[in-house]
């Protein structure tokens, strides 16, 4: 996986009824794009993380899903 600040991170939901959860990466801190990733999500809370196989990449700019 390899992401970009401003791309956004989207995390589907793994249980039935759990929503998918949306974040934006705001600082890159792997090598190369590699995780991991300082997110940022809706509410303003901001975390690090290494986004799992359930995770896609939506770049910045044209909406296309890297997995």
């Amino acid at each position: 996986m390899r992401a970009s600040v401003g791309d956004r991170l989207l995390t589907h939901g793994r249980i039935v009824g759990q929503q998918d959860r949306v974040a934006e990466v705001v600082e890159v801190l792997g090598p190369n794009g590699a995780p991991p990733y300082r997110v940022r999500f809706a509410d303003g809370h901001e975390t690090v993380m290494s986004p799992g196989p359930d995770t896609v990449v939506r770049r910045q700019g044209p909406e296309t899903d890297v997995g």
